[in-house]
C-alpha cells in the first residue's frame, strides 16, 4: 500500500530532480541510465558508448547544429541521446556520457501518441468506434454526462473529465496522486471516476489520465479477464504483434499498474534507434515494410488539429499555434506546416517533417526555464536539415 508520507517523499525526490509536469505537455522523472559493465570484465573490452556504425558525411553547418544539443547543455539542458533520419537513413547519431545504442530510455508522454496508434488498429479492425460513446462501464448509467464522451473526445484531450495536470505544490496535481499516490494501485479506475466539469468537445484540457482511461478501454477490448498478468499478457501481445514486431522495435517497454493496465500516457522505454522507427512509422502515414499497418483514414485523424487547439492532433503535437495564453509545443512559425512530434516531459521528442522526410529523435533532461533555448535548437537543426 502507498501511504500518504510514500507518495509526498517520492514527490519530493521528483521535485529535487527537477520535475514538472507542465513543461512540453509531459510528465518528468530520471531515465535509467545505461548497465554497468559486468565484473571481471576488462576496461578494453567494453564497447565505446558512442560506438555506431559509419554515417555518411555530414554538412558541417547542420553536425554544428546537432552537437550544439551537446555543447550548450548550460542552456539547453543533458542531451543523453540524438538521433537523425534522412529518407529513413541515419544521418547522426550521438549519446551522452553512459549511454549508447542500447540504453532503453524513458518516453513520458511521448507514449501517448503509441496508444493512439493502438487505439487506430482497434477502431480499424472494428472493434471500437471512434464516435460512439466510450465503453467505460461507471459512465454508462442514464443520465451520466459522461455516457457521450467518445474516444475521438479523449484523443482530443477533450473529455470535459476534471482534470489538474499541474499541480501547486506539484503532488496536489491529478497526475502525480494517479502515478504515484492514491492512484497508483488502479490507475484507470481513479481516472474514470473524475466527474464532468464541461460537456465533451467543449473544452481542451491536457490529461495524462485521459490516455490511461483510452489504455483500460484497450486492455479490456482485448481481454474479458480482469486478472492483472492476463490483461498485461494481452497488452504485451498486442502490441508486439502490431507494433514492435513490424516495425522491429524490439526494445520497447511499456509499464503496468497494480492492476495489469498499460500506463498509456507515460512510463514506456526504448532506444533511440527504436522510437525512430515509431517517427518513420508516422512519417511514412502508417505504412513499414512496404505493408500499411494502419488505415490512411487514422493518420488523417491524427494529424489533424482537433477542434480546441491547433496545436494538437489525435493524441501528438501539430507545429501549429495555440490558442491564445498556450505555450508553443513546437515552432509554428519556423517550421514546415505538416511537421509533428510525439513531444514527453524534460524534454523527450520525436520530431517527424515529412516534406523533409526527415526524423529526430532527442531525448534528455531539460528543465522548465530551458525550454525556449531547446525549442530554439531543435527548430534550427530542424531547418539546417
Amino acid at each position: 500500500m502507498i501511504t500518504k508520507k510514500a507518495m509526498l517523499a517520492s514527490a519530493a525526490l521528483l521535485l529535487l530532480g527537477g520535475w514538472s509536469l507542465g513543461q512540453a505537455a509531459g510528465q518528468g522523472g530520471i531515465a535509467p541510465g545505461a548497465p554497468a559493465p559486468r565484473l571481471g570484465v576488462s576496461l578494453d573490452e567494453i564497447t565505446p558508448v558512442d560506438a555506431s556504425p559509419a554515417l555518411p558525411a555530414l554538412d558541417p553547418a547542420i553536425k554544428a547544429k546537432a552537437d550544439a544539443l551537446f555543447d550548450d547543455a548550460d542552456d539547453v539542458g543533458e542531451t543523453r541521446a540524438l538521433y537523425v533520419l534522412r529518407d529513413g537513413q541515419p544521418v547522426y547519431e550521438r549519446y551522452g556520457e553512459g549511454f549508447g545504442p542500447d540504453s532503453k530510455l524513458i518516453s513520458w508522454s511521448m507514449a501517448k501518441s503509441i496508444t493512439a496508434v493502438l487505439t487506430g488498429f482497434l477502431v480499424a479492425d472494428g472493434q471500437l468506434s471512434l464516435d460512439a460513446p466510450a465503453p467505460v462501464s461507471g459512465w454508462e448509467r442514464s443520465g451520466d454526462p459522461r455516457g457521450t464522451i467518445s474516444l475521438r473526445h479523449l484523443l482530443h484531450m477533450a473529455s470535459g473529465l476534471e482534470h489538474v495536470e499541474n499541480g501547486n505544490p506539484v503532488w496536489k496535481g491529478d497526475t502525480v496522486e494517479m502515478l504515484f499516490g492514491a492512484g497508483a494501485g488502479d490507475m484507470a479506475a481513479f481516472a474514470e471516476a473524475k466527474p464532468a466539469a464541461a460537456r465533451p468537445g467543449e473544452l481542451f484540457n491536457y490529461s495524462s489520465a485521459t490516455s490511461v482511461i483510452l489504455s483500460d478501454i484497450l486492455t479490456d477490448t482485448l481481454t474479458p479477464s480482469q486478472n492483472p498478468e492476463a490483461r498485461r499478457e494481452a497488452m504485451r501481445e498486442f502490441i508486439a504483434g502490431r507494433l514492435a514486431e513490424p516495425l522491429g522495435m524490439t526494445s520497447l517497454t511499456p509499464e503496468f499498474d497494480a492492476k495489469g493496465t498499460m500506463i498509456g500516457g507515460s512510463i514506456m522505454h526504448a532506444t533511440a534507434r527504436d522510437y525512430a522507427k515509431f517517427g518513420e512509422f508516422l512519417r511514412n502515414h502508417g505504412v513499414a515494410g512496404g505493408q500499411r499497418l494502419l488505415p490512411e483514414t487514422w493518420m488523417r485523424f491524427m494529424l489533424s488539429p482537433s477542434p480546441g487547439d491547433a496545436g494538437y492532433g489525435g493524441h501528438i503535437w501539430l507545429n501549429r499555434r495555440r490558442p491564445a495564453g498556450a505555450d508553443e509545443a513546437l515552432w509554428p512559425d519556423r517550421g514546415p506546416n505538416d511537421l509533428f512530434a510525439c513531444i514527453g516531459h524534460q524534454g523527450q521528442y520525436i520530431i517527424v517533417s515529412p516534406s523533409q522526410r526527415v526524423t529526430i529523435v532527442r531525448l534528455g533532461i531539460t528543465k522548465d526555464d530551458q525550454f525556449p533555448a531547446l525549442r530554439r535548437h531543435l527548430a534550427d537543426l530542424t531547418a539546417a536539415l
